[in-house]
């Protein structure tokens, strides 16, 4: 695969900046002059990739899925049993240490709150959480005692895990001192097995 073209590479780090700005101040305050400034750009520049600032938010949830994907990819391919999956994507979106993303996980807790207020945006967020659900169903069946397809059980449980996670994430961002460190994947792990081997 060869190297990405100018305007590719200058997208990317449009994102990138749009993404620091907005895990530092929010999508509200990210003008396009900070965007410009954090990617060391001009703003024409900036208008010139992107015709709004919300474009570029759109953009940034598109490599924000991309990159958990390929992170959950990576993850799978190591896993050899039903169980390792399902614990690899818990620690797949959960993870700390070397492999956590904070900026990341702020900048998504940011697009979790502009999904109320753009329909676009909401159409986006909903549709990854709901392909967050499909996988977790999936990998959550593959590893319970007689379950043979998703029933309202699976989706329930899938439900509540995705919860915890996107609870997680927020909590992360807005009160880490008040949360304990390093506690959310193997918390979400042992609330499966409960739930599991009742």
């Amino acid at each position: 695969m060869g190297r990405p073209s100018n305007t590719e590479q200058r997208k990317q780090e449009i994102v990138a900046a749009l993404l620091q700005v907005m895990a530092n101040v929010g999508y509200e305050k990210a003008s396009i002059q900070s965007i410009a400034k954090q990617a060391g750009l001009a703003p024409g520049l900036i208008h010139y990739h992107f015709k709004t600032k919300q474009d570029i938010l759109i953009a940034a949830i598109h490599w924000i899925a991309t990159s958990a994907e390929q992170r959950l990819q990576t993850m799978l391919n190591g896993a050899r049993d039903p169980w390792e999956k399902l614990k690899a994507f818990v620690y797949a979106r959960l993870a700390t240490g070397e492999t956590q993303m904070p900026q990341i996980v702020a900048a998504w807790i940011v697009v979790a709150s502009e999904s109320i207020k753009h329909d676009d945006v909401r159409t986006i967020y909903q549709s990854l959480i709901k392909t967050q659900l499909d996988i977790l169903s999936a990998l959550i069946v593959d590893v319970w005692t007689n379950k043979i397809e998703i029933d309202d059980e699976v989706t329930h449980l899938s439900a509540i895990i995705v919860s915890a996670i996107e609870g997680a994430f927020q909590l992360s961002v807005t009160a880490p001192d008040a949360m304990p460190k390093d506690y959310a994947a193997e918390s979400v792990i042992r609330l499966i097995e409960s739930r599991l081997t009742r």
